[in-house]
């Protein structure tokens, strides 16, 4: 075999990086595509699918035709997590292209944020799509019932399809390991100042509208508790009693970001005094995603601020 020199000897693992972070934002992408196809074909099943009648003050009426499962709160609920993970996890893939973008043709400092932004979102433009869109993949199995298992409709495949995304390109624990240990370190943590920064502007310009005041004030308890449990994991200096939990700390930071990219989405159409039924279900997973999910944050930091070694300390004969 021959071997040819691309770039400058003894940068190669550089290159690769490079190329593999671009790899990991298009990973997130493809996670986020196989999201929003099994989120597509499991509203189109759920509005067509009539079973089971509702419940009024009497009970079911059997004289009553059925109803489509749509009218179903459960089944509406498992709708709007896989429109909240997917959708939030596009608007997020988008941020993050136009960073690269911005990162190639902006001025110098914008460049040089641009940079450090991209260095941070690219553990969760990567991890959260992989995980929280395989999740929708799932739900939407759950919707189509006993039929979601076969492959009489495509949901199952598009599950066995996005599980890979969880592994490849770095795993959970890769990034999660590379969230805490490394990136919100850099530079003495100006990429994480950086980034609540922005989120601070965005609370700010959604906060002139009084529908989104909870869902702000919401957020800016998450951005404080994910600033206090990064400073807490690393309080005593340990890489090992900081990095314990690294992978619930990738999640929670993850949501909080999520949650950032929903409330500038639902401040955007209530500016542009849109109404129409596709602002109504933007807003309505927004509210899903601040009232469902970011709550789940606190669980998550719980571990990390108090440096949890339950996994670390228990030894190996245990797990037999």
């Amino acid at each position: 075999a021959i071997g040819y020199l691309v770039g400058e000897p003894g940068r190669g693992l550089q290159c690769m990086f490079h190329m593999m972070n671009e790899a990991r934002i298009g990973v997130g992408m493809a996670a986020t595509m196989l999201g929003l196809a099994g989120y597509y074909a499991s509203v189109e099943y759920a509005m067509n699918r009539p079973q089971g009648r509702l419940v009024g003050q009497g009970g079911k009426d059997p004289s009553k035709p059925q109803v489509r499962i749509i009218q179903h709160a459960d089944v509406r609920r498992m709708l709007l997590a896989q429109k909240a993970y997917s959708e939030g996890a596009l608007a997020l893939e988008l941020y993050c292209a136009r960073l690269v973008d911005e990162q190639k043709t902006g001025d110098a400092d914008s460049a040089d944020e641009a940079r450090l932004l991209l260095e941070l979102l690219t553990p969760i433009a990567k991890s959260f799509p992989s995980e929280w869109c395989l999740e929708a993949n799932s739900l939407a199995i759950q919707v189509h019932g006993g039929y979601g298992y076969t492959r009489d409709f495509p949901v199952e495949q598009y599950w066995r399809d996005n599980r890979l995304n969880m592994i490849h390109e770095g795993t959970h624990g890769i990034h999660g390991l590379d969230l805490l240990g490394r990136k919100v370190l850099i530079e003495d943590g100006r990429g994480l100042a950086l980034l609540l920064e922005r989120m601070a502007q965005t609370i700010e310009r959604a906060s002139g509208h009084a529908k989104l005041l909870p869902l702000c004030h919401s957020l800016r308890q998450a951005i404080d508790r994910v600033a206090a449990a990064t400073h807490q994991a690393w309080a005593t200096g340990s890489p090992t009693d900081a990095l314990a939990n690294a992978v619930p700390y990738l999640q929670a930071f993850g949501h909080s970001v999520i949650a950032w990219m929903w409330l500038d989405i639902a401040s955007d159409e209530l500016t542009r005094n849109s109404f129409g039924s596709a602002t109504q279900g933007r807003l309505g997973a927004a509210t899903y995603f601040f009232h469902y999910e970011l709550p789940k944050i606190d669980a998550w930091l719980a571990v990390v601020m108090s440096r949890d070694r339950t996994c670390v300390d228990l030894p190996e004969d245990a797990f037999q």
